[in-house]
Formats: structure tokens, C-alpha cells, sequence
């Protein structure tokens, strides 16, 4: 079963966007939560093929927009949204996912008999992975958690601390979105948002604490996020597992849109391992 583009509507933040893939019958099933990355969605690039595999494996797989990504539940694909991006940060993405987390797992949710709510992986993707580092080490109910190409430091990435003092007198600054070409806002709040909570958003601090499963897996040539946030991940918490990647990138190799009915190599042996982890 394919559930798209259903909606979480909260009384008081912007509603969220997710996808279910399940095969529905009578056994609770390991779920798995997809987080995307900055500049990124649920739809992108093959992510559905992804999200089928982990389905076909007897896994209920979800993935879902956060809030302020710039989607919006009419156009979930890119960024009509300008204005919501712009007001993103990080605790907003945190919030975002205890809310989607909650609404999976509670007694009132419509699937509810299809999830082993004992068996909760997250999986994060880039800036997704400092999320669900960040997640794993608040939330006692997740049981494992795997990265994929993610940041280890929100405090160095260019969103977080790139021409302070401009930013600041400016109240936003702009990132330039390669493949749209959209300029990308970020008011000056989410500056601010990363001060007012510095120690919660630490990822080392984050990653001694865990003491779950964790595989990180990381490409070697990644040019966006070097191999090395990867060692730097694994160092931190030696009981945790570290694949590289060889040969491939920071999206192993996929790209948006996809459209060929194959995950690439690189993204393929991702997935195999993560579903072998999980198992």
C-alpha cells in the first residue's frame, strides 16, 4: 500500500506532508522514518524507489516534507514556498519530527496495527542526519539509527554562520539553488534560533550520549560533506558502525528527477545495507 501526500494539520504550526509505504496484512512491521536534507523533499530525485525497497522488505517506510522546507501540500516538489524556507531552523525540523513520530505511533493512527511501535528506525539524510542524530539522542522510543551522508556540526555549515554581520544588519541573506535557481532566503531568526539553543543542537554531545545501534554511511568522494564528518561521527561513539562509499557522491549517484526504474549502484548498496542493519 501507497499512501501520498497525506497531511498532518497542527493547531499551531504549519502542517506536515508524508508518505507511507507498507504491505498491509496482519504483522506489525519495523517502522522507518525518512528525514531529507537542506534543499530537499520527499519527492526528490528517486527517493520512492528507495522507500519501496524497505517496503518490499516488510518495513512501514514513511518520509515527509518538513514544515518550512519550502513545499507547500498543492506543490510538495521544489520550493513555491519562499517565505516558509525562510523562516526554517532547526528546532522547527526537531519539532517536525516528534510530531510525525507521534502521529505514527498513537493509538488513534488509521495503520496503527501495521506498526511494531518497539522497532523505530530513523534515517537522515544530510542535514537530515544532524536532525535524527539530534532526535535519537532525546527520544528513548527510536531503537536504531542510520545516516546517510550526514553533517557532523550545524555551527560550520554556511546556513548556520556565513556573513554574520551582514546577516544581521540585513535581516536575511540568500543561497543560491543550483538546479532551480532559485535564491534561497534565510531571515536572520535562524541565526538566532541556533544561539538560543547551542547545547541542544550539538551534535558530538548528541552522538556520546546515544547508546542504540547507529550505522553511518557516507560516500568517500562526497564534495558537499566530506568523508571526514563521517570519521569524525564514528570517533565520537566508537560502537557505532561506519560504511564507505566508494566511487560515489553526496546523493550516491542520484539525481532530480529520476527517471530510470533502477536505484544507481551507489544508492542500491545504501539501501541493501541499511536494510540488512535494521534487520
Amino acid at each position: 500500500m501507497i499512501l501520498k501526500n497525506q497531511i498532518l494539520y497542527r493547531p499551531e504550526d504549519k502542517p506536515i506532508l508524508w508518505d507511507a509505504f507498507f504491505k498491509s496484512d496482519t504483522k506489525r512491521k519495523p517502522l522507518v522514518i525518512f528525514c531529507h536534507g537542506y534543499k530537499g523533499f520527499k519527492d526528490w530525485g528517486p527517493w520512492d524507489l528507495v522507500a519501496e525497497q524497505f517496503c518490499k522488505q516488510a518495513m512501514f517506510f514513511v518520509k515527509f516534507n518538513f514544515s518550512h522546507n519550502g513545499g507547500t501540500a498543492k506543490n510538495p516538489i521544489d520550493f513555491p514556498d519562499l517565505e516558509a524556507f525562510a523562516e526554517n531552523n532547526y528546532t522547527k525540523e526537531l519539532n517536525d519530527l516528534d510530531a510525525i513520530l507521534n502521529h505514527l505511533i498513537a493509538e488513534a493512527f488509521e495503520h496503527k496495527d501495521q506498526i511494531d511501535i518497539t522497532d523505530i528506525t530513523l534515517i537522515g539524510h544530510s542535514r537530515g542526519g544532524g536532525i535524527s542524530i539530534l532526535k535519537t539522542k532525546e527520544d528513548k522510543r527510536i531503537t536504531k539509527l542510520i545516516t546517510w551522508a550526514s553533517i557532523c556540526d550545524f555551527e560550520k555549515r554556511t546556513a548556520t554562520a556565513g556573513d554574520l554581520e551582514q546577516w544581521r544588519k540585513n535581516g536575511i541573506k540568500y543561497v543560491l539553488n543550483g538546479r532551480t535557481k532559485q535564491k534561497m532566503p534565510h531571515n536572520y531568526q535562524f541565526y538566532e534560533d541556533f544561539k538560543a539553543n547551542e547545547q541542544r543542537l550539538h551534535i558530538e554531545t548528541a552522538v556520546k550520549q546515544i547508546d542504540i545501534p547507529v550505522l553511518i554511511i557516507h560516500a568517500t568522494g562526497d564534495p558537499s560533506i566530506k568523508f571526514e564528518e563521517a570519521e569524525a561521527i564514528h570517533s565520537w561513539n566508537t560502537k557505532n558502525e561506519l560504511v564507505a562509499i566508494e566511487h560515489s557522491n553526496h546523493v550516491f549517484d542520484a539525481r532530480h528527477p529520476w527517471e530510470q526504474d533502477e536505484l544507481p549502484t551507489a544508492l542500491a548498496e545504501v539501501v541493501k545495507k541499511s536494510i540488512s542493519f535494521i534487520k
